[in-house]
């Protein structure tokens, strides 16, 4: 991608994350990696929902400013990701409610509950909490960032990742409605999980047809305990302490905490 491509397309993700309530103020953050191996980032402290192709910062492919324009100082967290994985072009970083609910609760979003996700995303782990804009922070995601295509950071928010800046938005968005919908059913007495059969299926069409390759097999997730399949080194995924399992995850709200979510589902139009 080119430069003034990828400040065009920066600014209309930045408009979408800011419309749908997944950043306010100065939250988040997004970035492309251009072809020449240069980033463009969004700048620090500005609502992504008022930049203008301007504002945005460039750096070289370390994070050094090649212009005046400040760029995030999170841009650590993108600079890990683009590291660990040469596949990635692009990084969106915000705090969507639903999946941030999931992130200060200590959960990750791992229980396969819906066909596509399986397909399209896989399990979304959590890292354990770091100061944001420290080595704290990614030394938390370095461990899950090469087998997983999003995250959960714990008392933080989201980041996702993928070869253009609309897969990584995509995959943002596919973590917050995954996240609405494993709330509103725990609300209505509880999910029910694919059986083991029917994801070990899931996982083969999503090679086959290219949305994730075996390199996702070594995810962390929980749905993948009770299937036959292996990651590509033959071992059994196992759990880590950075990625707990929320299968006797529980959440509590009182009568006017429901009352408040439901009516907030119902006016938002979504429900």
């Amino acid at each position: 991608m080119d430069e003034q491509t990828a400040r065009r397309e920066i600014i209309r993700v930045g408009q979408l994350m800011y419309d749908r309530s997944y950043v306010v103020s100065s939250d988040g953050n997004v970035s492309v990696r251009l072809d020449d191996g240069r980033i463009v980032a969004t700048p620090t402290q500005m609502c992504k929902g008022r930049m203008t192709e301007d504002a945005l910062a460039v750096t070289d492919s370390n994070g050094k400013p090649m212009t005046d324009k400040r760029p995030s100082s999170e841009l650590a967290m993108h600079l890990l990701i683009y590291s660990e994985r040469p596949e990635v072009r692009a990084v969106c970083h915000a705090h969507p409610p639903h999946g941030t609910a999931f992130a200060v609760a200590g959960l990750p979003i791992d229980q396969p509950i819906l066909s596509e996700v399986i397909l399209t995303l896989g399990c979304v782990p959590l890292a354990e909490y770091g100061t944001p804009s420290t080595d704290e922070l990614t030394e938390a995601m370095r461990p899950l960032v090469h087998h997983h295509n999003a995250l959960l950071m714990a008392n933080h928010g989201a980041v996702a990742y993928g070869s253009d800046i609309w897969q990584a938005f995509d995959r943002l968005e596919t973590l917050e409605h995954t996240a609405r919908i494993a709330i509103l059913s725990r609300l209505l007495g509880g999910s029910k999980n694919l059986p083991a059969s029917a994801i070990e299926k899931l996982i083969n069409v999503r090679e086959s047809a290219g949305y994730l390759d075996e390199g996702a097999r070594c995810q962390s997730c929980g749905y993948l305990h009770e299937t036959q399949v292996v990651c590509p080194t033959g071992e059994r995924p196992a759990q880590t302490r950075a990625h707990t399992s929320s299968t006797n995850g529980k959440i509590s709200l009182t009568r006017d905490e429901l009352v408040e979510l439901l009516s907030q589902a119902v006016q938002s139009g979504k429900m």
